[in-house]
């Protein structure tokens, strides 16, 4: 990402002391790119609101404008991997590489069970192991 071309401007910044962290919307205007990745993104904001930790700031929820050059997202910059850990929900932990990925996939799990009904005797049990 070259910086001259990238602008980040944020918006309805709030201060949510209940919560541990701030809270705003961030605009980018990139002119000429089809998008922005959100580890770019990290590192400018890191540099605006002087944050030591990069984890502990969150980026989602980002919609290019119709004809491209401008989108919008949202932000959260924790006081500590802590509070974003006590108050973000466990999807969007996962999401961020914080939380524990889920088992195995529904779909998977019902086909190696129609596979199983298939198999008799000693290697079912195989199988399934």
């Amino acid at each position: 990402m070259s910086d001259s071309t990238v602008t980040v401007r944020t918006k309805k910044f709030i201060t949510n002391r209940l919560l541990q962290r701030r809270q705003f919307v961030v605009e980018v205007i990139h002119p000429g790119l089809a998008g922005v990745s959100k580890s770019d993104l990290k590192e400018k904001l890191t540099s605006m609101y002087k944050v030591t930790d990069p984890s502990c700031i969150l980026l989602y929820g980002f919609k290019v404008a119709f004809g491209g050059g401008r989108s919008t997202g949202f932000a959260m910059i924790y006081d500590n991997l802590v509070a974003a850990k006590k108050y973000e929900p466990k999807y969007r932990l996962t999401r961020f590489g914080m939380g524990k990925a889920k088992g195995v996939a529904r779909k998977q799990r019902k086909e190696r069970k129609n596979r199983a009904k298939k198999i008799r005797g000693v290697k079912k049990a195989k199988a399934s192991a």
